[in-house]
C-alpha cells in the first residue's frame, strides 16, 4: 500500500510544523504540503491531490468551517480537524463533523505536550485515508411519528467511532420525548463529548447529558458517556444505573463499546436493543453479541451509509448483528421494537 499523502492547513507556522513533524514521523505517511489559509488550501488541493487533509479551525480570509462546508460540497475528501480544547473550540469541532469531517484531535494546551496530543494523529490520518467520504453527505433529520407508547422496560445501547455524529444525530432526531432509555459510547476527545451532548440535546425532542455515575435511567433520557478515564457501565436489573469505572483501555478505547454492551447484556439481557454504528476497528463487536445471545435485538449499520465500514462489519462477521440497516431507516427500527401497542 502506498503512503497517505497528506495536506497539512493550519495558519500557524508553528503548528504546521508540529503537525507535520509528527506526520512524517510515520513511515506510512507523506506530508505533500502544507498551508496558512484556505486560499493557499485550494490551490494546494489542485496541485498535489492529497488523500487526507488536516484542518485549522480559525484563520484568516475564511474559516476552517467555512472551507470544509465548501470543499464537501465541491470536492468531497477525508478530513481530519485540528482544533483548540477550547469550549467554542470543541463546538467547532462538533459542526465540522456534522459537516462531514472525519475526525478531530486536540492541539497542545494547557500543558499538555506535543507527544500527548499528536498521540494518536497519524492513526486518525491513516483511517481518514480509507474513510467512505460522500458527495452531500449530511444527517437525514426524520421525526419519527407514532401513536403507540414506547415501554420504559426496554432499554437502548449504541455504540460508534468514526462517523458517529452524523449517524447519532441522524438516529437520535427521531427519538420522541417518551423515547426507552438510551446509553451511547461514542469514541471522542474528552474535550468534545460535553459539546456533543449539548448539541444533541439541542437537536432531539428526548433529553440528552453526559452520563454521570450514579444516574437512574429512565424514559425520555439519553446519556452520552463521557470521554476521558472510565469506561460506561450499566449496573442494576430493575432500578439500572449508570456507573463510571475508571480502568484500562479495551480494544484501544476508554470508554469502551464493548464494555458498554457487555453489562447492558447482564443487566437489561432481552430486555434490550443493541446498536453498532460506523467506525474503525474492532470495539463493541464482542459485547453486542453477548447481548444478540442474551436475546437482545442487535442492529448494525450497513457498508453503504458507514463512512468507516469497520465495527459493524466485525460485529457481522462474528454472528452479532441480527438486522443490518441503512443509517435512516436505524431510529425507526429500533423504536418499532421498543414499542407497546395498544
Amino acid at each position: 500500500m502506498s503512503a497517505v499523502r497528506v495536506l497539512v492547513v493550519d495558519d500557524s507556522p508553528t503548528m504546521r510544523g508540529l503537525i507535520t513533524a509528527t506526520l512524517r514521523a510515520d513511515r506510512d505517511i507523506d506530508v505533500v504540503g502544507s498551508a496558512a489559509d484556505p486560499l493557499e488550501a485550494r490551490a494546494a488541493i489542485k496541485a498535489l491531490n492529497p488523500d487526507v487533509i488536516t484542518l485549522d479551525i480559525e484563520m484568516p480570509n475564511m474559516s476552517g468551517l467555512e472551507f470544509l462546508e465548501k470543499l464537501m460540497r465541491l470536492r468531497p475528501m477525508p478530513v481530519v480537524m485540528v482544533s483548540t480544547l477550547t469550549h467554542a473550540g470543541a463546538e467547532a469541532s462538533i459542526s465540522a463533523l456534522e459537516l462531514g469531517a472525519v475526525d478531530c484531535v486536540g492541539k497542545p494546551a494547557n500543558g499538555r505536550s506535543v507527544a500527548a496530543a499528536f498521540a494518536d494523529l497519524a492513526d486518525k490520518v491513516k483511517d481518514a485515508a480509507r474513510a467512505h467520504v460522500r458527495s452531500g453527505a449530511g444527517i437525514v433529520r426524520n421525526k419519527v411519528t407514532r401513536a403507540n407508547y414506547v415501554s420504559s422496560r426496554r432499554l437502548v445501547a449504541i455504540g460508534s467511532s468514526t462517523g458517529g455524529v452524523e449517524a447519532l444525530l441522524t438516529v437520535l432526531s427521531g427519538f420522541p420525548r417518551t423515547c426507552p432509555p438510551t446509553v451511547i459510547t461514542q469514541h471522542m476527545p474528552a474535550a468534545f463529548t460535553g459539546s456533543f451532548a449539548a448539541r444533541l440535546d439541542k437537536e432531539c425532542d428526548a433529553a440528552v447529558a453526559e452520563a454521570h455515575d450514579g444516574a437512574m435511567l429512565e424514559p425520555g433520557r439519553i446519556y452520552l458517556a463521557p470521554g476521558g478515564e472510565a469506561h460506561l457501565e450499566i449496573s442494576g436489573s430493575t432500578a439500572m444505573r449508570c456507573q463510571l469505572r475508571e480502568a484500562d483501555k479495551v480494544e484501544g478505547h476508554r470508554p469502551s463499546v464493548d464494555v458498554l454492551f457487555q453489562s447492558v447484556a447482564r443487566a437489561a439481557g432481552a430486555n434490550a436493543v443493541g446498536v453498532i454504528l460506523t467506525g474503525m476497528g474492532r470495539d463493541g463487536a464482542r459485547g453486542l453479541k453477548l447481548m444478540r445471545d442474551a436475546g437482545a435485538q442487535t442492529i448494525g449499520q450497513d457498508s453503504s451509509t458507514s463512512v468507516v465500514f469497520g465495527m459493524p462489519r466485525v460485529a457481522a462477521e462474528i454472528g452479532a448483528v441480527k438486522v443490518q440497516l441503512p443509517i435512516g431507516a436505524i431510529g425507526a427500527a429500533i423504536l418499532d421494537h421498543c414499542a407497546v401497542r395498544n
